[in-house]
């Protein structure tokens, strides 16, 4: 298995969302993508909602997309959190880790931002602040083609 790291394509993935539908990362090819692993247990999993909610508002005519991996905890009160929180992302299951094991998370949060062309720029271990988001957006949010700096 190839090593996860900056520069190089983001793994592949596909599963169902908390509310059935069945959704892969090819799926957002062509636009940035922010994949966080969470889960509704994590404090500061939680408290980056409000930020991952502002952002993808701030970003959408840009055609942000952010993927939720839900890690180490059940369906239920992840559907739970993200109905009363508001997201408006998708959250995909991840009943056996796969996911998690292919993007080798160990922790919550932990987030990774993936360019147009679907290749990793950056790695955020631990909670994210506002700061740290458009430092890692900028490697991911310019026009598919242009060159990187």
């Amino acid at each position: 298995m190839n090593p996860v790291q900056k520069g190089r394509p983001a793994p592949q993935f596909a599963g169902t969302t908390l509310d059935g539908t069945p959704l892969a990362l090819d799926d957002f090819r062509g636009r940035p993508v922010i994949v966080n692993f969470w889960g509704p247990s994590c404090v500061p999993c939680r408290d980056e909602f409000p930020l991952f909610r502002s952002k993808l508002e701030e970003h959408a005519a840009n055609g942000l997309a952010i993927v939720g991996i839900l890690m180490f905890d059940p369906p239920a009160p992840a559907r739970d959190f993200v109905r009363e929180y508001g997201a408006s992302w998708p959250t995909i299951d991840d009943p056996d880790g796969a996911i998690r094991a292919a993007y080798r998370a160990v922790a919550r949060p932990q987030t990774y931002f993936i360019d147009r062309a679907g290749v990793l720029q950056g790695i955020q271990v631990g909670q994210l602040t506002d700061a740290d988001f458009d430092r890692l957006y900028a490697t991911i949010s310019r026009p598919a083609g242009s060159p990187t700096p």
